[in-house]
C-alpha cells in the first residue's frame, strides 16, 4: 500500500518512506492512498496477533511486511484488559500497563520497532522530534532509549505537565534529550512541525517525528480497540461503544479507522477537557483552533489538534457527515475533580484526570438514557498524577513497578524559548 498527504502536495510514499519521514514534505499528514475494504475479522491468539492481522493491508508490498508479526510482538508485550466499570454493566479498557504507564507505550514501541528495521541510505544519526503534553515524550523516550543510530529530542511545556511526567521526560539520559519549553504544547507542536519542514535543517540533521502525526504511532493504536471489540463481540454478539478522552485526536481516530475496517465498534464519543475546539465543531460551529488552556487533564491541553486533518480526509471533507457521525463533550476541571473523588468514594475506583473525563461523559450519556455496551479508554495510570488524584481521594495511589523504577532515576531538562530559531539552533549545534 502507498500513502499520500492530507494536503495533496507531496509525492506518493511507501509505508517505509512515510514512517521515516514522519510528516509529509508539504506539511500534511500521511494517510493511506485508499482505505482497505471492511472485512470479517476475528481476535487473534493475543493482542499482538490481532494487531498484525488488522494492519496487514497497510504493510502489503512494503519491505516491512514480513516483519509485521515480530514488530507487533515487540510492541504489544503487555496487556490491554477490558475490565468492568463498577456500579454498571460498562467497561474500562485499561491501556496503561506499559513501561511508562500510558497508552502511548503501544504506538511508541511499534514505531521504534519499525524504524529499527527500515533500511536507511543516510548513515548519519536520525533525530526523532517529539512534542508532548505529558505522556507521549516518556513513551517515545522509553521505546528509543539506547537504540543505536537514533537520538530523541522531547519538547514539553514547562510547568504544564505533572511533576511525575516531567521526571519521566528527563530521567533517561544517553540518547534522550528533554527540552522544557517556555510556552504551551501548541508552541511545542508548531516548532516540531516547522523543523520537519525545514529542508535546510534536514540537510544538516536528518529528522523524523514520533508524535501521533506519524503513521507508526497512529495505525498501531487500532490494535487494542480491535482486540477488545472482537473479543466482546465473540462473547456477547454485541458491538462495543467507546468514549475516548482526546486532545490531539490520534487515539480516537485510530478507533474510528478500526471501525471502518470492519471491527465491531458502535458509537465513538469524544471526551475533551476545557479545551473545547472539537466539541464546538461537532456542535455546529466552525473548526477554529484556539490557544490551549491549562487543565488537570494536561495531556489533552491541545488547542489545534493535528489529526483533525486526517479525520476530515476520512470523511472526504464533509463536515455535515462528521457532525452527524460523532459527538464530543467538554469536561471542565470541576467535573474532573468530582468524578475522581466520587468514583473513589462510591466504588473504590481510582482514575487519572484524563480517564475521568471519559467516565464523566459516559455517566452523562447513561443519564440521558443511552443504551448499548460501553467502554471508556483509560489512557494513563493515576499514579502519574498523584499531585492531582491523591488530595481528591485522600489516599496514596500505589505506583506500578515500571513507573517506580523511572522515578528513582535522576532527571534533568534543558530550558528552551518557545521560538523556532531557538530549537533550530539547538538541533544544528
Amino acid at each position: 500500500m502507498n500513502f499520500v498527504s492530507t494536503r495533496h502536495g507531496a509525492p506518493v510514499a511507501s509505508l517505509s518512506q512515510a514512517l521515516a519521514a514522519g510528516l509529509a514534505p508539504d506539511g500534511g499528514l500521511y494517510v493511506p492512498q485508499a482505505v482497505p475494504a471492511p472485512r470479517v475479522l476475528a481476535a487473534g491468539t493475543d493482542l499482538a496477533a490481532t494487531t498484525a492481522q488488522l494492519l496487514a493491508p497497510f504493510f502489503a508490498g512494503d519491505p516491512l511486511a514480513d516483519a509485521l508479526p515480530a514488530i507487533c510482538a515487540e510492541a504489544y508485550a503487555f496487556p490491554a484488559p477490558l475490565q468492568p466499570l463498577a456500579g454498571s454493566g460498562d467497561f474500562v479498557l485499561e491501556l496503561f500497563h506499559g513501561p511508562t504507564a500510558a497508552f502511548k507505550d503501544f504506538g511508541a514501541r511499534f514505531l521504534a520497532a519499525c524504524l529499527q528495521r527500515v533500511p536507511r541510505q543516510d548513515a548519519r544519526e536520525l533525530t526523532i522530534l517529539v512534542a508532548t503534553s505529558g505522556d507521549t515524550g516518556a513513551a517515545v523516550a522509553a521505546a528509543f532509549h539506547r537504540r543505536p543510530g537514533v537520538r530523541v529530542v522531547v519538547l514539553y511545556p514547562d510547568g504544564r505537565v505533572s511533576p511525575r511526567q516531567a521526571h519521566q521526560l528527563g530521567c533517561f539520559g544517553d540518547n534522550i534529550h528533554a527540552l522544557r519549553v517556555a510556552g504551551t504544547f501548541d508552541d511545542c507542536q508548531a516548532m516540531v512541525k516547522r523543523a520537519l519542514n525545514d529542508s535546510t535543517l534536514q540537510a544538516q540533521v536528518p529528522l523524523s517525528s514520533a508524535n501521533s502525526i506519524s503513521l507508526g504511532r497512529w495505525l498501531p493504536q487500532m490494535g487494542y480497540y480491535a482486540d477488545a471489540a472482537l473479543r466482546h463481540h465473540a462473547a456477547s454478539g454485541r458491538e462495543l461503544n467507546l468514549v475516548v478522552p482526546t486532545g490531539n485526536l490520534g487515539n480516537a481516530l485510530a478507533a474510528i479507522l478500526a471501525r471502518q475496517l470492519g471491527v465491531p465498534l458502535g458509537r465513538i464519543v469524544l471526551a475533551t477537557n476545557a479545551n473545547h475546539v472539537l466539541p464546538d465543531f461537532f456542535a455546529g460551529g466552525p473548526y477554529q483552533p484556539a490557544p490551549s488552556v491549562a487543565t488537570l487533564a494536561n495531556a489533552m491541553d491541545v488547542g489545534a489538534p493535528s489529526n483533525f486533518e486526517r479525520l476530515r480526509w476520512l470523511y472526504r471533507d464533509d463536515d455535515a457527515a462528521l457532525r452527524e457521525a460523532f459527538q464530543a463533550y467538554s469536561v471542565d476541571d470541576a467535573h474532573i475533580r468530582q468524578t475522581v473523588a466520587g468514583r473513589y468514594r462510591r466504588h473504590g475506583e481510582v482514575f487519572c484526570p484524563h480517564t475521568a473525563t471519559a467516565v464523566h461523559v459516559l455517566e452523562q450519556l447513561r443519564a440521558e438514557g443511552v443504551q448499548g455496551d460501553w467502554a471508556v479508554a483509560a489512557t494513563a495510570h493515576p499514579a502519574k498524577f498523584d499531585s492531582v488524584v491523591e488530595p481528591l481521594i485522600g489516599a496514596a495511589v500505589p505506583v506500578p513497578e515500571s513507573l517506580a523504577a523511572l522515578l528513582n532515576r535522576p532527571a534533568s531538562a534543558e530550558p528552551l524559548a518557545a521560538e523556532y530559531p531557538a530549537l533550530r539552533a539547538w538541533l544544528a549545534g
